[in-house]
């Protein structure tokens, strides 16, 4: 959830502003892609235990998920079990039948015995190898290690797709996913990094391959950087927010000697680290505080950001010698431009940056003391949300980018877009308006959804914007929000106006996407 406000903040005094002149905008749509979790609905990968959920300790007779704590090793394999326990994993945990069925192929490493869970059942099996036969139809499936030798425990599970035994260990990504997001300029890998919250610190804290699964800490680099290789797409790093120095270099070294040198990199602190509803932002509050960089948390947060974006970008410019091959990221509050002052004008931060980056959403955030409130809108038809996100919501967003780019141009930087698309969501307690989330549910599976992202993203282009992330590329609506441009991966563009609008966006504008 995005919530955007925009407070009433006392003016600080700041360095010189920077005056060279803005480049030369290239309007282009990049893609926030989901984070891995069991329950995603979004399946980049053949291999779906990359994104199993982490074990769940189970003892016969007890409640689910009530056994001993596990001993795990440093990847999160199960190292021993205790008496009459037992370990168990969730996959796939997607409802109506949009993942593949049919014949999973489950390899693993090491002695001990794998046993099938829920809505699944073991058509074959021999050492190391089992074949486990799913049902899509009834939901997510599970599985179960029963036993383990401590000596040589169980480690290294793979549960591939139908059809991919033989091409799994080379070909990682699932086509659909690579199919649906070629020809998009950039994947930013916010949520595959797990950035909100993040608690890695150091570079042995990181996710690697060797990791039981991506859903505890987030995608491997390796992993990312494969995937931009594959489809040619640049990659949007966020470094998280309790990174040390250490990590940022080894991280850049990594991209340097992996990564095609014919792609851009965008390197930003963290994400949202303005948005009080994260832990970055007030980790950076309390950091600025403690450097006396502001008398309130907010603005000593702000300065922060300024200060450490610009040490990483160093980091990074010793490693590649040079910034010619990234572009050096400075995050600010889409609706504040005084927040994207504070930020690039402290200490010349933006003679360090190449971009400022906003999220310009079209914005309803609706809750019981917003105006108007949840119980409101939740008696409106579609037609008047999406209305007034046509003559309120979309000239806002309007005016925001409008703001934000004379600030852009004033420090002569780039103006991104972290983040975007519509925002129609309850907050604040009207998320648990059943009414109101239907509603929302509704409008963005209308055809006028699409005519607005279409609006929005001509507008975007109209006012000097350059790259532009969609937040987000494939999710489960629910109250929490619809950022999913479509529910499944198995969605047709032609059941998602908004999805079709954005493919149809980027084709127009030059990208080799595909818009079915």
């Amino acid at each position: 959830m995005k919530i955007l406000c925009t407070l009433a903040l006392p003016m600080l005094i700041l360095t010189t502003v920077a005056t060279a002149a803005a480049p030369e905008p290239k309007p282009q749509l990049g893609m926030n892609l989901a984070g891995p979790a069991d329950w995603s609905s979004e399946l980049p990968f053949v291999d779906v235990f990359r994104q199993s959920r982490v074990w769940i300790s189970q003892q016969q007779g007890a409640a689910w998920g009530k056994g001993p704590e596990l001993a795990l090793d440093e990847f999160g394999w199960v190292k021993k079990l205790e008496p009459g326990c037992f370990a168990e994993t969730m996959l796939c945990t997607i409802s109506g039948g949009h993942y593949p069925a049919g014949i999973y192929t489950v390899l693993y490493d090491g002695e001990g015995q794998l046993a099938a869970g829920q809505n699944s059942k073991i058509t074959e099996s021999r050492p190391g190898r089992l074949l486990l036969e799913v049902n899509a139809s009834k939901g997510g499936f599970s599985l179960q290690l029963k036993e383990t030798n401590p000596q040589n425990y169980v480690r290294n599970i793979r549960v591939i797709m139908p059809g991919f035994e033989a091409s799994y260990a080379k070909d990682l990504f699932y086509p659909p996913f690579l199919k649906r997001w070629q020809g998009f300029a950039c994947y930013r890998f916010m949520d595959w990094m797990h950035t909100n919250g993040s608690d890695i610190k150091t570079w042995a804290d990181r996710p690697t391959l060797q990791h039981a699964t991506f859903s505890r800490r987030g995608v491997a680099l390796e992993m990312m950087i494969e995937l931009c290789n594959r489809q040619k797409v640049a990659p949007w790093f966020c470094m998280p927010h309790l990174a040390d120095d250490d990590f940022v270099r080894r991280f850049a070294q990594v991209v340097k000697e992996r990564l095609d040198p014919a792609l851009k990199i965008y390197i930003e602190y963290s994400n949202e680290v303005w948005n009080g509803q994260f832990a970055q932002s007030r980790y950076t509050g309390e950091q600025g505080l403690k450097l006396k960089l502001g008398e309130k948390a907010w603005e000593a947060g702000w300065h922060y950001t300024a200060l450490r974006s610009v040490e990483i970008f160093k980091i990074w410019e010793d490693v590649f010698g040079g910034h010619d091959r990234f572009v050096r990221v400075l995050p600010s509050q889409g609706a504040n431009s005084h927040v994207s002052k504070q930020i690039l004008g402290f200490r010349d931060a933006a003679k360090h940056a190449d971009a400022l980056a906003i999220a310009p959403y079209i914005t309803l955030c609706i809750g019981p003391r917003s105006k108007p409130d949840a119980a409101t809108v939740a008696g409106w038809s579609v037609e008047q949300v999406l209305d007034h996100a046509g003559t309120h919501a979309l000239p806002e967003s309007i005016k925001w980018i409008q703001e934000q780019k004379k600030v852009a141009d004033q420090y002569g930087l780039q103006l991104v877009a972290y983040e975007a698309g519509q925002h129609l969501v309850g907050v604040g307690g009207g998320e648990n308006n059943a009414e109101l989330t239907q509603l929302f549910l509704a409008a963005n599976r209308h055809p006028r959804m699409g005519v607005l992202y279409g609006k929005y993203l001509d507008a975007w282009a109209a006012n000097g914007g350059d790259l532009l992330c969609i937040f987000s590329s494939t999710g489960a609506w629910s109250k929490w929000g619809s950022w999913g441009l479509a529910e499944f991966q198995d969605s047709r563009a032609a059941d998602y106006p908004k999805l079709a609008a954005t493919l149809r966006w980027a084709k127009e504008h030059g990208q080799p996407v595909t818009t079915r």
